[in-house]
This record gives C-alpha cells, structure tokens and sequence, in this order.
C-alpha cells in the first residue's frame, strides 16, 4: 500500500491524478436523450483535466452543451495483487484556443480509432475519487484463463 493512500483504500486526490497520467485509455459516461452513455476513449491529462478528441456527434454534442460527464479507469497489479480504480466527474467543454490544442498534441495525443478527429473536448474535474484494494486470490483451477489475477501465480 502506498504511504498516502488511507487505512480504507481510499485514494489521495495526487494518486488519483498520478493514475489518471500514467494510463491512457478510459470509459466516458455522458447522459444523451435522458439515458446515459459510455464510450471508451484515449486522453492525455493536460493541465489537471482530461482532455481527448473525437470526431463529433454524442461526445461533442455534450461538450457543446457543457454537459456533465465521468470518465473512469481502473487497473490491476498482478505483483502486488491489487486493484484500482479512479473516477473523474465533470463539465465537457471544447477547446477552442490553438495552443491549448497544440500542448495536448505535444503530450502524445493521437486518436487511436482512424478518421479525423478534429475536435479537442476538456473533462474538468469537479470530483475525482479512487480506490486501491487487495484483491481475492483466484482459485487457479476454476478462475478463467484471462482472469489478469492469475498472473501472479504462474
């Protein structure tokens, strides 16, 4: 367990950050038409907030609208046997001015999925909370092959 993080497992607001830099690949959660919706994406942290391009349609449509949103990540350590998750909650807005666009670029930002994807979208954080906790050994004979815990045993 790392020295910040609490008795409980509960994440320090810096460890949270640090997971969010470390990773690049989470689930947005935006609402559209009254139901919620959730798209993988790849981001970069750029000055405290999530940022991450589309192509338009849902994710900009909510941005567009300022709309709230959540983006979450979480992870395994199969040396440590624990697991985390870390969960942003927020306002979406675009990113309008071009050296914001051109200092996300410089961190390595590049849409996974082919096509263009022109529109930068900022995930400002209102609330980020996580968690660490140690996760139950698999039992390596009725655990699925994939199972990432099993990892640790093999």
């Amino acid at each position: 367990m790392d020295s910040q993080t609490q008795p409980d497992g509960t994440l320090t607001f810096d460890e949270c950050w640090e997971l969010l830099a470390n990773d690049t690949v989470g689930r947005l959660a935006v609402v559209v038409d009254g139901h919620p919706e959730i798209f993988p994406i790849n981001y970069v942290v750029h000055r405290r907030s999530i940022a991450f391009r589309t192509a338009g349609v849902t994710k900009l449509w909510s941005a567009l609208s300022e709309r709230p949103a959540a983006l979450e990540i979480d992870g395994y350590d199969p040396h440590t046997e624990e697991a985390w998750s870390v969960v942003l909650r927020g306002d979406t807005q675009v990113i309008e001015d071009q050296a914001d666009k051109d200092a996300v670029d410089s961190l390595g930002l590049e849409p996974w999925q082919p096509g263009e994807k022109a529109n930068y979208i900022r995930l400002s954080a209102r609330a980020l909370t996580g968690r660490r906790f140690k996760v139950n050994r698999p039992d390596v004979w009725a655990t699925r092959a994939q199972d990432r815990r099993r990892a640790s045993f093999e």
